[in-house]
């Protein structure tokens, strides 16, 4: 009987021998490459923290001892430790979730997925568990790609304040976030790994000046005594010492015994404890390790023993971007790219092999991003900050206070927005085009299809006094749309064929193949629909406004929050001009989704074809209502607010 399948919570393990413990270890991975080849998802991350999740579950007792995950994208074996072992539906709607959820268990606690946060939250619960008088752990794994963030530093800063607190801190050094980890603490921490260690080296020197006679202990305690100077000599962790915070490692993560030993110490300390395991990202499985770019940190469906895809899918809109980005910088030597530790899913790695001096990879560190490029901008280059959507929330400051007030021509690129389904609420870019409403002075520009990605790179690259920002889906990206007109900076991608329409339809986005197919719904039930795609969402178009004027409805589809969103900008520009037409906007609902495929999270918030051209058309037929009990009164009569 497989011991995987005996394992049914973290207790289960402490009656496994060493050589057992080893066995599940490989189980594990082959667990791992099956399952997630089938439904796809973070397979080398987990990969290289089997044997680390082992040896924390055997010595912590969670969930009365909390271990938390930064980011939790490497928890599949931590999940399969606490009886959670049916990944059929990984990532998928009623399946388990590619990170930690409170709704799955009792052992999961950071649901946020965003890097950087772990230290934040176990200095909140050590403070906590202190005040409380609670006699349990707290243990903080983090990668050292997440240790890049400027949060973390914050968070050891207080950390290390209180010497008494009990706080594990185990660093998972695998040298990679999605790449290599860059900057002066992936150099620092490259010297730890490649130094034999003070602890080894006192050890030794405490044995050998024991057998001498007289000089012998006094030599060694004077030794000890100017550990500082030696221990930065003999192993530099004295940029943690110096923090207050003792230093154990660097140890093998692929050791369970050693794991064990070093955990259990840090465990009895009493303070906060700084472990430093070394892993491997990919272990065990031979096409993650061949693979240089991101060892397989994500993937989709694959064969399990190739590890090639199994179906392949036209460009995507990532892909689209990048190659643009190689064009413009072969034309524009002013232009500069920057990326958060993510240089290959924004689609830069092309740029960075084309133009290797004029990339900057910040580590995670969105905030620092922004306002690097706010100094870039301002010495005379132009920089396009590559970001995931949902992660540019985390500078909004930066990109106000910093980029916009000194109006600095920065161009920020948003990749995955709106709903991307499957990595659940952390990860939905739901909220860009409302927090970036309330910047004065930034153009924000949503494509509709690859050719738009192309047309308005290169329109927000020529604005050199205010922040611009293009956004764009997740996946493969669908034929072009054409326009069949324009009004002001408008494309109208569908003319009414009559004078006085019924709805004006403002399409935002990738959303203009459904948009189109909602007025083909609509003039089967006899509603004239004018379509447009605004192209600049903000500011709203001056044509807006006249334009919405000559129609009886105006309907705004977006995928984005619908609270401050393009149909919020949209009501207020209408407002202001006076016009006064019923507006009606359809976005995301202001709550965070559950996991499940885009289509399936759209079908749910009512995003489809089908759910907004059935309300459109309630909504036309109440006005006609309106019209008609009110023709025999007076002979005009302006349409009521809906």
């Amino acid at each position: 009987m497989p011991l995987l399948t005996r394992i049914r919570g973290p207790r289960d393990l402490d009656r496994l021998s060493l050589e057992e413990l080893d066995q599940l270890a490989e189980e594990i991975r082959t667990f791992l490459v099956d399952a997630v080849s089938k439904t796809g998802g973070h397979l080398g991350p987990n990969l290289g923290v089997v044997e680390l999740t082992i040896a924390l579950h055997r010595v912590f007792h969670s969930p009365k001892d909390k271990v938390l995950w930064d980011t939790g994208h490497q928890s599949y074996v931590h999940k399969l430790l606490t009886g959670r072992q049916d990944f059929s539906r990984l990532k998928m709607k009623g399946g388990l979730s590619g990170y930690p959820s409170q709704a799955e268990s009792e052992h999961d606690v950071i649901e946020n997925s965003h890097a950087s946060t772990v230290l934040g939250w176990a200095d909140g619960i050590a403070k906590a568990n202190q005040l409380l008088e609670r006699d349990s752990h707290v243990v903080a794994v983090i990668g050292d790609g997440a240790l890049t963030g400027g949060m973390a530093w914050e968070a050891l800063n207080n950390i290390a304040d209180a010497k008494d607190r009990p706080l594990v801190i185990v660093v998972n050094d695998n040298e990679r976030s999605y790449a290599p980890t860059i900057g002066g603490l992936a150099n620092h921490l490259a010297t730890l790994r490649t130094t034999d260690g003070y602890e080894r080296f006192l050890a030794r020197t405490k044995e050998v000046l024991e057998r001498t006679p007289v000089v012998g202990k006094p030599l060694y305690e004077t030794l000890h005594g100017a550990k500082k100077g030696l221990k930065d000599f003999i192993a530099p962790q004295g940029m943690f010492e110096d923090l207050g915070l003792k230093y154990v490692g660097p140890i093998d993560g692929h050791d369970i015994e050693a794991l064990e030993s070093a955990l259990a110490r840090a465990k009895r300390f009493g303070g906060p404890v700084i472990v430093h395991c070394l892993t491997e990202k990919g272990r065990g499985y031979q096409p993650a390790l061949q693979d240089e770019a991101d060892r397989f940190h994500a993937v989709g469906k694959i064969h399990p023993d190739t590890g090639l895809p199994i179906a392949t899918s036209g460009a995507d809109w990532t892909s689209v971007f990048g190659d643009e980005m190689v064009k413009l910088g072969k034309e524009r030597k002013d232009v500069v790219a920057i990326t958060a530790a993510m240089l290959q899913p924004v689609g830069l790695d092309k740029f960075a092999k084309a133009f290797p001096d004029r990339v900057y990879d910040v580590g995670i560190a969105e905030q620092h991003g922004a306002v690097s490029a706010a100094g870039l901008a301002h010495a005379g280059v132009h920089p396009v900050f590559a970001v995931y959507a949902t992660f540019l929330n985390r500078a909004f400051d930066q990109v106000l206070m910093d980029v916009a007030l000194h109006k600095c021509g920065v161009t920020f690129v948003l990749d995955r927005a709106g709903v991307t389904g499957t990595d659940g609420a952390s990860h939905n870019g739901m909220w860009d085009m409302s927090i970036l409403q309330v910047v004065p002075g930034l153009r924000l520009a949503a494509p509709r299809d690859a050719d738009q990605v192309r047309a308005q790179l290169r329109e927000a690259v020529e604005v050199d006094d205010a922040p611009t920002v293009v956004r764009f889906s997740k996946g493969a990206v669908g034929p072009a749309v054409p326009a069949v007109g324009r009004v002001g900076g408008m494309d109208v991608l569908r003319e009414p064929g009559t004078d006085r329409p019924d709805v004006l339809l403002v399409s935002v986005g990738a959303l203009a193949p459904m948009c189109l197919e909602i007025a083909d719904l609509l003039d089967k039930q006899g509603i004239s629909t004018t379509v447009v795609d605004p192209r600049w969402v903000k500011p709203v178009d001056e044509a807006m406004a006249p334009l919405a004027e000559r129609h009886r409805v105006v309907v705004t589809v977006e995928d984005n929050s619908r609270v401050g969103g393009v149909g919020s900008a949209v009501a207020q520009a209408l407002r202001d001009a006076g016009v006064d037409v019923p507006l009606r906007d359809f976005g995301i609902p202001p709550r965070f989704l559950d996991h499940a495929s885009r289509a399936e999270v759209m079908a749910e918030i009512g995003l489809t074809a089908p759910d907004i051209a059935r309300q459109v058309t309630g909504l036309v037929s109440r006005l006609d209502g309106r019209f008609e009990r009110a023709a025999g009164e007076v002979d005009s009569v302006q349409p009521a607010r809906d």
